[in-house]
């Protein structure tokens, strides 16, 4: 893993996003330090996902800058963001479901050493690139679901799995795209623990709806409305903040200040 950048690790400067007249992403700048769980939140359609795409590489931007770890990636792909240390986790990652749990955490290690997936057969007789693969199923605590079939997984189980998949990679930053969307209430508690945990090692970069949890997690929250950051800061001063509880939070953060879900 490289060395940490002097200051933050990812730099986000007057980013846009734009199809035709509609902008999408809107001048967004943000300063996220090693180590922190930053969570983006908003109403529907305020730019999330696409500011998370642009964040990954999978969507080029019309304009701004991507600084990660003191180097401009903002015109480097997906793959090449990856080497680097950025994985988007979720929404475009690709389980192979009739591959075993231990298989899909081997091939993303295989992979990162520079392989194909072509050459799948070889995995199972690599002894290192096993047991590479059980150290992080058992970090996430999913070493006794190693030679099931991750299509067998319960969705809970298959975002753990994914988290698996990116951290195959050596990232240093992890972007998630609403990890609890979907996932029981055990698997939620069990998600966002994980979370806690990986947040004294890894920076983290989620979006989230759970309003609960991303006040029980989050170490800074920004606010995404139409496109741009109305409010970044310390849960506490975004739940305090007058335009953001109009435009989004209402109830929901005296919900979240209270313990209710709203």
């Amino acid at each position: 893993m490289a060395e940490a950048a002097a200051g933050p690790l990812l730099s986000v400067r007057n980013l846009s996003k734009r199809y035709g007249a509609l902008i999408v992403t809107d001048d967004v700048s943000l300063d996220i330090p090693e180590k922190e769980l930053h969570v983006v939140i908003g109403p529907n359609g305020a730019g999330k996902t696409t500011l998370i795409h642009q964040l990954s590489g999978r969507l080029p931007s019309n304009g701004g800058r991507v600084v990660f770890a003191g180097e401009d990636i903002t015109h480097l792909s997906m793959q090449q963001r990856v080497r680097r240390g950025l994985a988007r986790s979720f929404q475009i990652t690709t389980l192979l479901d009739g591959f075993t749990v231990l298989e899909n955490v081997a091939m993303a290690v295989q992979a990162r050493s520079g392989s194909s997936f072509r050459f799948l057969a070889p995995v199972a007789r690599e002894r290192g690139l096993n047991d590479e693969a059980m150290s992080i199923l058992a970090r996430l605590g999913l070493d006794d679901r190693a030679t099931r079939r991750a299509g067998s997984l319960s969705h809970g189980e298959k975002r753990q799995l994914e988290i698996a998949v990116a951290l195959a990679t050596r990232a240093r930053m992890l972007l998630l795209d609403e990890p609890l969307a979907g996932t029981s209430h055990e698997e939620s508690a069990r998600l966002v623990d994980l979370m806690r945990t990986l947040k004294r090692t890894h920076t983290l970069v989620l979006i989230e709806h759970d309003m609960d949890a991303v006040f029980s997690l989050a170490d800074r929250i920004s606010v995404l409305v139409y496109g741009k950051v109305i409010a970044s800061g310390v849960p506490s001063e975004v739940r305090a903040h007058p335009e953001v509880r109009a435009a989004y939070l209402g109830d929901e953060a005296d919900a979240a200040t209270t313990g209710r879900r709203a």
